[in-house]
């Protein structure tokens, strides 16, 4: 209708990365991305430098994840993220 390409906001476009950066002065290398959703949380981490963790407790099973036809890898995951601050040895994988 206007003629014009959409400005995507959301995930996995940069722009929130890059605004946290320029507001706050964060260093995208020590970020790490925590979300339930490959295609959208995991894949902005890895689109936007940043680490990611997967938990297992929303949309993406690990069935999904560990498929072959899988090609959005984060670098940790884990069963939820109370898992991931445990104390105890948690599944957490790289």
């Amino acid at each position: 209708c206007t003629g014009k390409d959409p400005y995507v906001v959301g995930k996995p476009s940069p722009l929130m990365i890059e605004y946290l950066e320029s507001k706050y002065g964060v260093d995208r290398s020590r970020i790490c991305m925590v979300g339930d959703r490959l295609d959208t949380d995991v894949l902005f981490g890895t689109e936007n430098g940043l680490k990611s963790l997967l938990v297992l407790s929303g949309v993406t099973a690990e069935e999904k994840l560990l498929s072959p036809e899988n090609s959005i890898t984060p670098d940790y995951y884990a069963d939820d993220i109370n898992s991931f601050f445990s104390e105890s040895p948690a599944n957490v994988e790289a």
